[in-house]
């Protein structure tokens, strides 16, 4: 019963994200600014501020733009996030990659930040690789997250794939410089599960 729960949670995950999957979420803009100008005006607005060659490859055009609820804290002085699904993901993925290129990303001259549209859940599960990215990542082993939770790094000239931290810990138990490179990130991740 337990494992035909967890099943059908996994499930509804990977539904929940597949919904999500051409939509982008801008983080730092101000609120009320998309009904100044309309969510696509907003949009173009910002393609264009930061990515002038991308303008002319892409057919910029938004479905649909809302901004997020205040459900966690409703005194928080920051503003919500917007919410723009793009009718293809071919197009969000591109964006994206422009903006891992860029690093900083401006509107009217504020900072703000652009980022795929995922679940609560596999926010936190990708949030829970942070410390072990970081270490990777200091250490030049190239490590990225592919789709929603994996991690995979360079190790000895071939690419490492992990779904999972029990997987990673079985793989580095066979390997003393990687073990003892990610000795503490490891044990306190443990501590916390």
């Amino acid at each position: 019963m337990k494992k035909k729960i967890k099943n059908n949670e996994a499930c509804l995950q990977d539904l929940e994200n597949s919904l999500k999957r051409p939509k982008l979420r801008v983080i730092g803009l101000k609120e009320e600014v998309e009904k100044e100008i309309g969510v696509e005006s907003l949009f173009k607005g910002i393609i264009t501020e930061n990515f002038p060659n991308l303008e002319k490859d892409i057919n910029i055009q938004v479905q649909e733009g809302y901004r997020t609820p205040s459900r966690f804290n409703p005194k928080k002085t920051t503003s919500r996030h917007l919410i723009i699904k793009l009718p293809k993901v071919k197009d969000k993925e591109r964006i994206l990659k422009a903006a891992r290129e860029k690093k900083q990303i401006t509107y009217n001259g504020a900072p703000i930040h652009l980022a795929a549209d995922f679940s609560v859940e596999t926010l936190q599960a990708r949030r829970e690789w942070y410390d072990t990215f970081k270490v990777l990542k200091e250490k030049t082993f190239y490590p990225r997250l592919v789709y929603l939770v994996k991690i995979f790094f360079k190790h000895e000239g071939e690419i490492k794939t992990f779904p999972d931290k029990q997987k990673l810990r079985d793989f580095i138990n066979t390997r003393p410089v990687l073990q003892e490179m990610l000795k503490g990130v490891l044990q306190s991740e443990r501590k916390g599960c």
